[in-house]
């Protein structure tokens, strides 16, 4: 059966790898829903609307009654204090249920969220995160939303599922807000600097265990999960299956870059970066980079919020597994894989 897909927050950093993994499969269309159109390709259709204007989502979604599922991966604008607003992200979800819901063919809603579920932007938490665990107290617009989905899925055909990923990890040029080019671009400066490779968060960040969901990994799990009907009204921890250290894979980064590895350095990145973009330029010119701007390679405050968590960020991906999505990666192998594809596109040194 031919499935139509609707990718909401096209733009994102859940999305693009999806649409990519859809379109594999001849049985998929894919139509791209963001406020800046993609370009348009082999079974996917780029539609564009702001998902703050209800109005604007039903004109753009109005010509397409044939979708099957909805993957929506927007959020609202968002700094990096971790609490985010509830009414915007509501609102935006609601809209495009509003310009969706009537169709007739409509199977599942997936809804990716995150390990913010947990409050892990709050504090410590319990670890392994489970998908039961109890909520912490008010806001979380996780929770609304889900809520959301739920309600309006009483009584329904359609069902609806939600995917928690921890950090996304991916090669994605686009996206600054991507821990694999602030680590790079970080780590070619301080060598050219002539200086080690400090790690710029706390002792306790050092060696507190994290895990990652690689990009790829993390779209075939929400096809997985969208398309079996066992997985319907859940939500799923997305994760590698592994968990690390910076401990244990900086000396790895640090021999990437033929540097050496330095100690733990607490320090703001987005002060730091300030008066860099003249080392960055030389950097460019020495290994015939594309040019770049420091600020659209990488967002800074995203590397301060990244390594400000000094305990344990990790979830079980066991429920997932039980299900019978059996994929897993080697975290530290392929955050290397991660720079090396950079530095293949002459990104990064």
């Amino acid at each position: 059966m031919t499935k139509l897909a609707l990718v909401a927050g096209a733009g994102g950093a859940a999305s693009k790898r999806l649409i990519d993994v859809l379109r594999a499969e001849a049985d998929w269309s894919v139509i791209a829903l963001a406020r800046s159109p993609r370009p348009p390709g082999d079974r996917l259709l780029p539609v564009s609307a702001d998902l703050f204007d209800r109005e604007a989502c039903a004109r753009a979604l109005a010509a397409h009654r044939g979708i099957t599922h909805v993957f929506y991966t927007a959020r609202a604008k968002h700094g990096e204090s971790g609490v985010e607003s509830v009414e915007d992200n509501v609102a935006m979800l609601r809209n495009v249920l509003d310009a969706v819901e009537p169709g007739p063919g409509l199977a599942h809603v997936h809804l990716v969220q995150g390990t913010k579920y947990y409050g892990m932007h709050l504090g410590p938490f319990r670890t392994p995160a489970r998908e039961d665990d109890p909520r912490h107290p008010p806001p979380n617009f996780y929770y609304d939303q889900q809520d959301l989905l739920a309600e309006r899925q009483r009584g329904q055909r359609w069902t609806w599922s939600a995917s928690r990923p921890t950090f996304i990890y991916d090669f994605a040029p686009e996206r600054a807000r991507n821990a694999v080019s602030v680590i790079g671009a970080y780590a070619a400066i301080v060598r050219e600097l002539g200086q080690p490779l400090d790690f710029p968060g706390s002792a306790a960040a050092f060696d507190a265990l994290r895990d990652m969901t690689d990009a790829t990994l993390l779209a075939r799990a929400m096809r997985f999960i969208a398309t079996t009907p066992a997985c319907g009204n859940q939500a799923f921890n997305v994760v590698n299956g592994d968990v690390f250290r910076w401990r244990t894979l900086w000396p790895k980064i640090a021999q990437h870059f033929d540097t050496a590895v330095g100690g733990v350095r607490p320090m703001q990145l987005s002060g730091w970066i300030e008066d860099k973009q003249p080392v960055w330029d030389g950097i460019v010119r020495r290994y015939g980079l594309a040019e770049s701007r420091l600020d659209e390679l990488a967002d800074w405050h995203f590397a301060d919020f990244h390594w400000a968590h000094g305990y344990d960020i990790c979830s079980s991906p066991e429920k997932l597994r039980r299900a019978g999505f059996p994929e897993a990666l080697d975290s530290e192998q392929a955050f290397i894989g991660y720079l090396a594809r950079y530095r293949e596109a002459k990104i990064l040194p």
